[in-house]
């Protein structure tokens, strides 16, 4: 497996030697590679590769399956989350994350928002108030919707559910947003919006990004990761996979020779 290490950033995550098996499958082998501080990464491969398996392993996310078994390291901020100390709220209050369809709580925008703070303990209004604006605005939807924060967030659209699904991930000042496919149930314009957001986002978050959309890897992802059949087969800069990858199996890939 090729990959890059880029020793001028830091690193958010090292994972290292990771497998997961669901029951007597293995679905991941031997991952190893860095994710960068402030970077958009990629996670790119043909579907059922292990993508999402991978991105889930990140907030242990993957672990409520009760068959899942795993081994190796996934170091955040210097700590193997593998470890039986791990604390899990902590773990997904500093790694957030978004899903493929948006999936707001049949609450009101502004509840959507203040959900995370309040878990966390955060009681006082004017600073679950800051929060929730400070975030909307962090999505850029605060001039969308400050109106009518307290209507319910179901009637908003669909590219403004996901990014209210993002300023909910963000509300709890996380490190790191994990993103599982987040433009594939969207129109086109809502897709650039949400591109645009994670390039702005990039500046304070580190974002992973699993997405089967070759172009929007190229677009706005500093480093991708190519999975295949569980295994990582080629990690770098984003540039080099789409321009000069190493391995003739990432070409094909990135060409649309399969997948």
């Amino acid at each position: 497996m090729k990959q890059v290490i880029d020793s001028n950033k830091k690193e958010i995550f090292n994972i290292k030697k990771l497998n997961l098996w669901y029951g007597e499958d293995i679905a991941l082998k031997e991952i190893d590679f860095p994710i960068y501080n402030n970077e958009i990464t990629a996670i790119i491969g043909p579907s059922g590769c292990g993508k999402s398996t991978f991105i889930k392993t990140l907030n242990l996310m993957v672990s409520m399956v009760p068959t899942v078994r795993m081994s190796g390291e996934i170091n955040f901020d210097g700590k193997n989350i593998l470890s039986n100390k791990m604390d899990l709220v902590d773990l997904r209050k500093k790694v957030g994350m978004v899903f493929q369809k948006p999936n707001p709580f049949p609450k009101t925008i502004y509840e959507n928002v203040a959900y995370g703070p309040r878990v966390h303990g955060i009681k006082k209004k004017a600073e679950i108030d800051e929060i929730v604006e400070k975030r909307l605005k962090d999505v850029f939807l605060w001039d969308e919707v400050k109106d009518r924060l307290n209507t319910s967030a179901m009637g908003l659209s669909g590219g403004q559910q996901q990014r209210l699904c993002i300023a909910r991930a963000l509300a709890t000042t996380p490190d790191v947003l994990l993103m599982d496919e987040p433009t594939s149930a969207l129109d086109p314009i809502s897709t650039i919006k949400i591109e645009e957001l994670a390039l702005e986002l990039k500046k304070k978050f580190s974002i992973v990004m699993v997405t089967h959309n070759m172009q929007q890897a190229a677009r706005i992802s500093d480093k991708t990761a190519f999975f295949l059949m569980g295994e990582l087969i080629e990690y770098a800069d984003t540039s080099k996979i789409f321009s000069t990858p190493s391995d003739k199996r990432t070409e094909d890939y990135v060409t649309g020779k399969f997948g």
